[in-house]
């Protein structure tokens, strides 16, 4: 765990100037030996046993991630091997903070035509291997973790009822890793530019966050047949406070039905909205027939909402 305090020392920041800007008061961090498979297969075995699934059923597995083992291959195959999945069909989503809601919206559709009968879908993220920890403005805000969902055909009005998917490229600098691709590949100038970590340009992807998750979230309610009166839970991107809050202010909701933990992990990429997800089942928020609104926003840059009806 690293606290608001830890990062005081590390830092030319303080505690009160990151409650208040962002709600965040600790995060998790992985040990440096801990890849993101790790996280991942912990998160898949859990899920595995809540469904009550084994890794042989599954014939299909999406991991969504920014924070890859390595480039190839996959993430998804080499948590496939470890979790002794088969021969199911495995492959990563990079879309960032949206990329669980994106893996979700691919497996059902998958599901829906018949091609696959049970997918896990993923969200894990190591952030603190790519966070830059001289730069006070992004360091503070990212935390390791992992959640992961089990999807399956059903006959019932339950499930994924809709999405909306989208994503801006005009403003796809806002948010990045500039150096380690093939635009530019990895060099000693790289390296000591410290071109190799996450830069963002954080009133820029503010002013998106709020007008793309309230206007995705909108459409795919009224795509979904709901109104926003029939929300019961929300799990917005646990990003920010003050974006979980302007977007309560825009959906005219009770605050108590948004779920919100970053308080305790940070903003975790991907894995954020399965993290809250999990905590809102286990906590008893979310009940059964309850309509539950996910809403995220990331690099790209990205939207993703999705209605599900629990």
């Amino acid at each position: 765990m690293l606290t608001n305090f830890d990062l005081e020392k590390m830092v030319d920041t303080s505690d009160e100037w990151i409650r208040t800007r962002t709600g965040i008061v600790e995060r998790r961090i992985a040990d440096p030996d801990v890849p993101t498979s790790h996280l991942a297969l912990s998160s898949a075995g859990a899920a595995l046993e809540s469904a009550q699934t084994e890794p042989r059923d599954l014939d299909l597995i999406i991991v969504a991630t920014v924070t890859p083992d390595m480039f190839f291959p996959s993430t998804a195959s080499l948590l496939q091997q470890k979790l002794g999945a088969g021969y199911a069909a495995a492959f990563d989503i990079l879309v960032g903070c949206t990329g669980f809601v994106y893996g979700c919206a691919v497996a059902r559709e998958m599901i829906g035509a018949g091609t696959y009968e049970r997918a896990l879908v993923i969200g894990a993220e190591t952030l603190s291997k790519i966070a830059d920890w001289q730069d006070r403005s992004t360091c503070v805000l990212f935390g390791d973790a992992a959640g992961a969902v089990i999807l399956a055909p059903t006959e019932e009005k339950h499930g994924i009822l809709d999405y909306s998917l989208g994503n801006d490229g005009t403003n796809a600098d806002a948010l990045k890793i500039p150096a380690g691709g093939s635009l530019m590949p990895t060099s000693e100038q790289t390296v000591a530019e410290r071109l190799h970590y996450l830069t963002m340009n954080g009133p820029e992807v503010f002013k998106f966050a709020v007008r793309a998750m309230a206007d995705s979230s909108e459409e795919v309610v009224r795509r979904a047949g709901l109104a926003m009166t029939d929300v019961d839970v929300v799990i917005p991107h646990q990003a920010n406070l003050r974006i979980i809050d302007a977007a309560a202010k825009r959906f005219h909701l009770p605050y108590e039905r948004f779920v919100r933990n970053l308080e305790r992990y940070g903003n975790t990429s991907a894995a954020s909205i399965p993290l809250a997800l999990d905590e809102a089942v286990r906590t008893g928020r979310i009940k059964r027939g309850d309509h539950v609104l996910l809403s995220s926003f990331g690099a790209g840059l990205s939207w993703a909402s999705m209605v599900l009806r629990w």
